[in-house]
């Protein structure tokens, strides 16, 4: 027996599932890369509206390029299991936010209709810094990515975000529809800022007067979202379905922490996400720079040390000493420089990160949180390094944790078969490579401009602090280097 909506009725007592009728609700938002994370966040965050008897904000969820929801969720009617897990407790709850599902290029024609749609009032995104084809050092619109190049040739069947989003704003403006929100729901800094950039960048190239009208028309609010959520495991399936007594294709495992911080400046409404726990604040980049440069910049590097060290999951790396030792300097370093929310003790946000991280219910993988750390470390590590560099500050921490990622590459790139998750990966295991002196490879890798820039290799201290914590990384017992490095 299948989760669906007929079976709802079957599920066990304990397990929550939607109160309203699913079939009164009106779609308003589309959201375009509707994997796991927007699902325990965004979508269950909207599921409290519908609950609270709005039922005018149904979900569209487009995976732009896979199947693997669609195919997993409409079987489905949309359902899907949400199961929140602390240490010593659970809880499970039947998720109905999403009413409609696609996937893949063959599906983007009905995706780009649904934008088209009187009722679509909102575009969300979860595509990852990847999707918004922006150069990470530069900030510039990749002109040369393929992707962008055949949207460009063909805009009126585009399959990028932005070629999407520029088309659907084109007919609504042709058509004299009101404009949707763009509301993205990326880790990025000034997430909303980077998706305008990036559309109008876009735009340009295809009509300056429809970019001058999106640039004056169209909102993009900025968010900050927090909510750890592993990668759906065989087995965590298969617990799952034990629990409902039902098939669950794709339920998602997440933690209790949630948080969801929004600009409000939305063109046609939004929905009350108060009902979820989101806070509308006019401080956005202050809850942006603490959680990026706090949490994920500590997520990725205990993910590249675990990886380093064996350590397949979050909480396991976080019984090592040698990882925590590491996490604690460099909070210290962050919070220096940090420049916190009114009425946030930064502190006992960290304090609050430790826990979370210490989580054992959450198999948050290593592998996963240490993929594309060429479209992450500028925003997690580098902003930092950079605001202490201005302020003549020393950095060991920080310089170890590009270490540790620097070694990362070096390691993979001197494993037979070594595969490096990342869309530079080609230019990053080539400057991994060239050598074996620390040094050298230090000096190599710095040079990727298009994570780097120019100015890091310039700067002596810096560089300085940086070889000697690849050293010292190098030489610890505990840290598998590569065989090359080996002395």
């Amino acid at each position: 027996m299948q989760l669906s909506d007929k079976n709802l009725s079957m599920l066990p007592a304990g397990v929550q599932r939607p109160t309203y009728d699913r079939s009164q609700v009106t779609n308003a938002i589309v959201h375009l890369g509707v994997g796991a994370f927007h699902r325990a966040h965004q979508a269950v965050m909207t599921e409290a509206v519908l609950a609270s008897g709005d039922l005018g904000w149904g979900i569209v969820g487009a995976g732009l390029m896979t199947t693997f929801t669609r195919d997993a969720l409409a079987p489905q009617d949309g359902l899907y299991t949400l199961v929140i897990r602390s240490e010593g407790a659970e809880q499970l709850q039947v998720v109905g936010a999403i009413t409609q599902l696609r996937g893949g290029p063959a599906d983007l024609a009905q995706v780009l209709a649904s934008m088209c749609a009187h009722s679509t009032r909102i575009v969300s995104l979860t595509v990852t810094e990847k999707g918004y084809y922006l150069d990470p050092a530069s900030g510039k619109l990749q002109l040369q990515a393929p992707a962008i190049q055949a949207d460009l040739a063909t805009p009126a069947a585009p399959r990028t975000i932005l070629g999407l989003i520029v088309q659907a704003l084109r007919y609504r403006k042709t058509h004299e529809i009101p404009p949707f929100t763009v509301l993205s729901c990326d880790n990025l800094p000034s997430n909303g800022k980077t998706a305008k950039a990036a559309v109008l960048a876009f735009a340009r190239e295809v009509d300056a007067e429809l970019a001058a009208w999106i640039e004056a028309n169209v909102s993009f609010p900025c968010s900050m979202v927090d909510r750890i959520t592993p990668a759906t495991t065989d087995a965590d399936r298969a617990y799952v379905n034990d629990q409902l007594g039902m098939t669950d294709a794709w339920p998602i495992i997440t933690e209790g922490f949630v948080q969801w911080v929004i600009e409000d400046d939305f063109t046609m409404g939004r929905p009350d996400w108060t009902q979820g726990g989101a806070v509308f604040s006019n401080e956005i980049e202050a809850w942006e720079n603490m959680k990026l440069r706090c949490l994920n910049g500590a997520h990725s590097t205990l993910a590249y040390m675990g990886q380093l060290t064996g350590r397949d999951t979050v909480a396991e790396a976080m019984q090592m000493p040698l990882i925590t030792h590491l996490l604690d300097a460099l909070w210290v370093e962050v919070l220096q420089v940090l420049h916190a929310p009114a009425g946030v003790d930064p502190q006992d946000y960290v304090e609050q990160l430790k826990k979370r991280f210490r989580n054992p219910a959450l198999k948050h993988r290593t592998a996963q949180i240490a993929m594309d750390g060429s479209q992450k470390l500028s925003q997690r590590l580098l902003a930092t390094l950079r605001e202490r560099l201005a302020r003549g500050l020393p950095s060991p921490a920080l310089a170890q944790a590009i270490a540790a990622w620097m070694h990362f590459a070096v390691k993979t790139a001197h494993t037979p078969g070594g595969t490096l998750n990342d869309p530079l990966s080609a230019e990053i295991l080539d400057k991994a490579k060239i050598s074996i002196k620390p040094n050298e490879i230090v000096g190599s890798m710095l040079s990727i401009q298009k994570i780097f820039g120019t100015d890091l290799i310039q700067h002596a201290v810096f560089v300085t602090e940086l070889v000697q914590a690849f050293v010292q990384l190098a030489d610890h017992p505990d840290v598998a280097t590569a065989e090359a490095l080996t002395r």
